[in-house]
């Protein structure tokens, strides 16, 4: 396998294109669900910024009324992911990242900008010891930059871009030092991963994450990946495989973390067979102690990889099947409280289709329900909603301006 190569580049202007060509499964680490926000005292007086999006739309609502601010054309699906810089969202469409500046912190309008990073089949998005990271499917091309960078910039700004080899559904993340750590795929599968310095030499592999999908990363830069049969941590130069208790499928796909927790929170599926999305249980990985453990939800609770997010005091919050949001502390496994908030609702049926979501900042969680056209915030702290609105769409994903 050969090493890719890094290379400078200012990224053009592109304009958008057809509609998007999207991989068919859940997304990774969202950073939504950080524990911590980085938002600033001007976007605090201002007012932060909710991105929401529709079939063939993007709102973005006031954080703090809810209210739509502005709305948006755009791809029939799209998804959102925040950028980390308190302002903008990435937009996946059919040509790459579109970026979205909600103009959080600002006196100016919120502008669904022409700037997009180009990506062959843009997949996952990353943002880590300040950067941002984008990954293209299409090539397993990988485009960095500072986050910082993004406001700054009179168009898109300067990355760094790392060469794929060959083309799979995959993510890839960068460590403050420079580290370098993709996934390892074709177009027939995926199995581990290949880890470089900050020269492009590879230091560590493995091929023993089958489905390799998802990717966190908690306190001390332990980063974990999501296997068909458990899970893979990296840390400190060295790749450690943690086991399922199921075989030979016992699947984690998505790391829900905070990087002040060295105990990630992650889905969780033994059934391969099993008929649409709902899931029962989560992994709860120890970064530290390197082990894995499976916890069963209450009966009645169930979830998608739309419905967990980390939030105060490193909890988890799920909101589940049942409409309301069950509060899981790693260190224990035990579901501390529950907090009813919607009505009951049933799984998608495909992955895309609207149903409910929940992202965590400064200590409120925003909670769509696709079946009244609302979302809801609710103070994480006592279970009280505090505002909530009722749209003239169907929400389906959701990201904040937040870093």
């Amino acid at each position: 396998m050969r090493i890719p190569h890094l290379r400078r580049a200012c990224v053009a202007v592109v304009s958008l294109g057809l509609a998007a060509t999207l991989a068919a499964c859940s997304s990774s680490t969202t950073p939504e669900s950080s524990s911590t926000s980085s938002s600033t005292p001007v976007a605090d007086a201002v007012g932060a910024r909710i991105a929401v999006s529709y079939d063939g739309g993007i709102l973005v609502l006031d954080a703090g009324t809810l209210e739509p601010v502005a709305d948006f054309d755009s791809e029939e699906f799209t998804r959102l992911n925040a950028a980390g810089d308190d302002r903008h969202v990435m937009v996946t469409v059919s040509d790459g990242f579109q970026v979205l500046d909600t103009a959080a912190g600002t006196a100016e309008d919120a502008e669904l900008t022409d700037l997009v990073f180009e990506a062959d089949v843009p997949g996952h998005v990353v943002r880590h010891a300040g950067k941002t990271i984008l990954y293209a499917d299409g090539t397993s091309d990988t485009t960095v930059f500072e986050t910082a960078d993004l406001a700054g910039s009179e168009g898109l700004p300067e990355v760094e871009t790392v060469d794929g080899v060959e083309a799979h559904h995959g993510v890839s993340v960068m460590l403050e030092d420079g580290t370098f750590l993709t996934t390892v795929g074709n177009a027939d599968g995926r199995n581990g991963i290949e880890v470089q310095d900050a020269s492009g030499a590879v230091i560590a592999t493995t091929d023993e994450c089958p489905g390799v999908h998802g990717e966190g990363t908690a306190a001390d830069e332990a980063v974990v990946f999501g296997c068909e049969n458990g899970a893979i941590v990296y840390h400190d130069g060295g790749i450690t495989k943690l086991d399922a208790p199921d075989e030979p499928y016992g699947r984690m796909g998505n790391a829900y973390v905070s990087e002040t927790s060295a105990i990630v929170v992650g889905d969780y599926n033994n059934d391969p067979d099993a008929e649409g999305y709902l899931l029962s249980a989560v992994t709860l990985i120890d970064t530290e102690a390197m082990s894995l453990d499976v916890v069963d939800l209450p009966a009645g609770v169930e979830y998608t990889f739309r419905d967990v997010a980390r939030g105060p005091d490193d909890l988890a919050y799920i909101i589940g099947s049942d409409g309301a949001i069950h509060v899981l502390d790693p260190e224990t496994g035990d579901v501390t409280d529950s907090y009813p908030v919607i009505a009951p609702w049933d799984g998608p049926v495909e992955w895309q289709d609207a149903h409910p979501a929940i992202i965590v900042v400064d200590g409120i969680g925003y909670i769509t329900e696709p079946a009244t056209n609302s979302i809801h915030a609710v103070d994480l702290a006592t279970g009280d909603v505090i505002t909530s609105n009722q749209l003239d769409v169907t929400p389906n994903e959701i990201a904040p301006a937040a870093g």
